[in-house]
């Protein structure tokens, strides 16, 4: 007899558990994947750049005041065409943690900055800065007048510093400092550099106050430009002063005319015999009342060490220097030369 062929056996089918774990695994892969790619995507798009259009390589400035909190620096950010979403933006801050982060100032934004490098730069406080320079040998006032007239510092100045008071360079403030501030941070300096120098100061200088040794180096400033003769230039003085020599320096005498504006003109011999209102040093002896001037560091240094000279005369050598001389008749020879070199200027 033909065997009976048996029907094959139907797969048993899973259970109703098994099959609901099978759907919440697969789920949690595809939302695993989404949410990757979802954090991938917003990354990128933090990263994309978010500000106004303009020339390749220019910085945006963007001014945030005190006191603005998240909210405000956000909506500032998107008004100025910086961030394309004032929301984003806080929603990036706020999920780091980042609101009491940020600071006021100005900041200038680089042209292909992402909304996380505006961010790092307002968190970091990379606020711009502005030079105010004061150059060597000008009056307080003149250094007050430019203070006065710089366009990013506010408020008024009280009083035009003692002559002599401020170390003249270049300073870097942000918008908004007060003027009376820039102008104690000069004070400030010059009395860090003064306590810094004095103690180590040259032990048989003919004056014994900081007052005397400002008031020498303020003229050794207006006597040269060059700075490499500026010890030079206080070894004259200084050997004088020892000598009970008058300095005979010539603006001092247009510091008592002027207070330091440019006489636009030669001395005259009246001015040269007279007192000048106790600044001529051809007519006093010693020191003048006050400096004449605000010194920088390289004049203050040089009157506080000398260098071991005989000079006791200088005068100009046509070269911008000075022609240094020991006795008075190799300055008369100098002196001559120079004459020399004026005609021969005067005639061209």
């Amino acid at each position: 007899m033909a065997k009976t062929q048996s029907a094959p056996e139907t797969p048993k089918r899973r259970s109703g558990p098994a099959r609901v774990f099978a759907w919440l695994a697969l789920l949690l892969v595809i939302f695993a994947v989404l949410a990757a790619g979802g954090a991938f995507a917003g990354y990128t798009w933090l990263q994309a750049r978010f500000h106004a259009e303009g020339p390749a390589g220019q910085n945006e400035t963007v001014m945030i005041e005190p006191g603005s909190g998240l909210i405000r620096i956000a909506d500032v950010l998107e008004r100025e065409g910086l961030v394309s979403d004032g929301r984003i933006f806080r929603a990036m801050v706020t999920l780091d943690g980042g609101q009491g982060d940020l600071r006021a100032g100005e900041y200038a934004i680089p042209e292909n900055a992402s909304m996380a490098d505006i961010y790092d730069i307002l968190r970091e406080g990379e606020t711009i800065h502005y030079p105010v320079t004061a150059a060597e040998g000008l009056t307080s006032a003149m250094i007050a007048a430019i203070v006065e007239a710089h366009p990013v510092l506010e408020g008024e100045i009280d009083a035009v510093p003692a002559e002599g008071s401020l170390l003249p360079e270049t300073y870097l403030v942000t918008r908004g400092t007060q003027r009376e501030a820039v102008l104690q941070r000069m004070r400030d300096a010059q009395n860090r550099l003064i306590d810094e120098f004095w103690p180590g100061r040259s032990p048989d200088l003919p004056y014994d106050s900081v007052e005397e040794a400002l008031i020498l180096a303020s003229i050794v400033e207006k006597e040269t430009g060059v700075a490499a003769e500026r010890p030079m230039v206080a070894s004259v003085f200084v050997n004088r002063l020892r000598r009970g020599m008058r300095l005979q320096s010539d603006p001092t005498i247009i510091y008592g005319l002027t207070r330091g504006e440019p006489l636009g003109r030669g001395i005259r011999r009246s001015e040269l015999d007279g007192l000048a209102n106790g600044y001529n040093t051809y007519q006093i002896d010693g020191l003048p009342p006050t400096p004449i001037a605000n010194p920088g560091e390289a004049s203050i240094r040089a009157v506080l060490n000398p260098p071991d000279t005989d000079y006791l005369y200088f005068v100009a050598d046509g070269t911008g220097g000075h022609a240094f001389a020991t006795s008075l008749a190799e300055h008369n020879r100098n002196v001559a030369a120079w004459r020399r070199i004026e005609r021969q200027r005067g005639g061209q």
